[in-house]
């Protein structure tokens, strides 16, 4: 069994992802989500991640989307980063639960008045007739709440990845690159050696 980690994967993670900010990578917060239905049909798409600390990955997303749906049927998740001029990857897994109603409505607030818009003017994964209709759905709701509070959706929710395992990933010379796996048991975090 590999011996228990006395690296904290979290605070990696966060230096990691501090270099990437000074590299001036676009979104470093930018990460490959992949979830799947009850059935096991998975499906991935690039969210951003806008809050990690001990406690997960904070994500949001309107709940009646399709990865909303697949998180309701299937409460686990994968996440993976990758920031190519700094030659690292995260990958992240685990099981998914909803933030609060408190933070996500911080969140929310927080978001510029435009998004907030948008967030309510759109249904997320719904078929949509034509983009001039979701356009003006925009604008009128703009017109109708000009200085006052836009409200969040009820569906607009947060969720939450609780990693199981995190794994590190850098680039190395003639394709020999490094992993390390850190898993999470009773006793904290163990970590281990991944072949490349």
């Amino acid at each position: 069994m590999a011996p228990r980690s006395t690296v904290d994967p979290f605070a990696r993670f966060d230096r990691w992802f501090r270099t990437a900010e000074r590299a001036g990578i676009q979104l470093p917060e930018a990460a490959a989500l992949a979830t799947a239905d009850r059935g096991g049909c998975p499906s991935v798409r690039f969210v951003l991640v806008k809050h990690s600390d001990p406690s997960g990955f904070v994500f949001y997303t309107n709940a009646r989307s399709r990865k909303g749906r697949q998180l309701h049927a299937n409460p686990r998740a994968s996440l993976a980063f990758y920031w190519d001029p700094t030659g690292k990857q995260v990958c992240v897994s685990g099981r998914v639960e909803p933030v609060s109603r408190e933070e996500t409505d911080a969140y929310w607030a927080s978001r510029p008045r435009a998004s907030r818009l948008a967030g309510l003017a759109s249904s997320q994964s719904a078929t949509l007739a034509s983009r001039a209709r979701l356009m003006a759905h925009f604008g009128a709701l703009r017109l109708r709440l000009r200085g006052k509070e836009v409200p969040r959706p009820p569906e607009w929710k947060g969720f939450r990845i609780l990693p199981d395992q995190i794994e590190f990933w850098t680039r190395r010379a003639h394709r020999l690159h490094e992993r390390e796996l850190f898993t999470r048991t009773a006793q904290g975090w163990r970590r281990c050696l991944l072949q490349p």
